[in-house]
């Protein structure tokens, strides 16, 4: 059963919850050419125009290469000078480098330009939706078809936050024993979701934090799951959804998690 049906016929594993739609994607993008620079509507903007959720998105820098940089913001600090600056295409002058390295974790607001480029792999959590205003794609040519990818111009400057900020991150560290656990992001910074990191060297008990289901990725190492009676050996590369009628459960062995949750 895909999850969309599961979270349908079966809300009960969801805390019965109030969303249509199974609210949050977890992905790995893996960039092995840079990626076309993008920004996303939020919630009401998306409602109008497309018929579904905004996007806001945040990413964990799994691996970047020596010298990595994203796309993020820009230098514009007027939507005319915005919308001048695109027509003109002064990309170098409009664009903001924004330098990562490996365990960064950044926190990709609706209204945000952005773009992973080449040599970074992220774990990505982000709002279910498939809406994406492309504003700049290198001018590449498509192999197949000999045209240029569509941009939406005007729909990226229609939903770009102007001028560019920061968004004000409280990132938190609590030592456990051998094992550390990090908040990246939580209410009221993300309306949307909850996002930490859990480095497991011994036992630890969990339990669900801001919703009543939990979305596990093991990112690196293995250990154990022990929950409802159940023991479970996870390693690299695993992705679970802790239901609702678990309360708690038990982690052990070496192990690096990112976990998320809707809020």
């Amino acid at each position: 059963m895909e999850l969309n049906e599961a979270y349908k016929s079966q809300p009960e594993y969801f805390g019965n919850p109030t969303q249509e739609v199974f609210p949050l994607l977890t992905k790995i993008l893996d960039a092995d050419a840079s990626l076309s620079v993008q920004v996303h509507p939020d919630d009401a903007y998306a409602e109008e125009h497309e018929h579904e959720l905004g996007k806001t998105e945040c990413w964990y820098v799994i691996q970047a290469d020596p010298d990595s940089y994203l796309i993020y913001g820009h230098h514009a600090k007027t939507r005319a000078e915005l919308a001048e600056m695109i027509d003109s295409g002064e990309w170098d002058h409009l664009l903001r480098k924004y330098p990562v390295k490996t365990g960064d974790f950044i926190y990709v607001p609706s209204g945000t330009i952005h773009a992973l480029n080449k040599g970074i792999m992220v774990l990505e959590t982000q709002q279910s939706s498939d809406t994406t205003y492309r504003l700049y794609d290198y001018d590449r040519v498509d192999e197949k078809t000999g045209q240029k990818r569509d941009l939406h111009l005007q729909q990226s400057i229609d939903v770009t936050t102007v001028p560019s900020t920061d968004p004000k991150l409280e990132i938190k560290t609590e030592q456990k024993g051998a094992s550390t656990f990090t908040s990246y992001i939580e209410p009221p910074v993300s309306p949307f979701f909850s996002v930490w990191q859990w480095r497991i060297k011994d036992e630890q008990e969990i339990t669900h934090q801001n919703a009543p289901y939990t979305l596990v990725s093991v990112i690196d190492g293995k250990g154990t799951l022990k929950a409802d009676g159940k023991e479970y050996s996870i390693s690299k590369s695993d992705h679970f959804i802790i239901p609702a009628q678990i309360k708690s459960w038990k982690l052990d062995g070496d192990l690096q998690i990112i976990a998320s949750e809707p809020n």
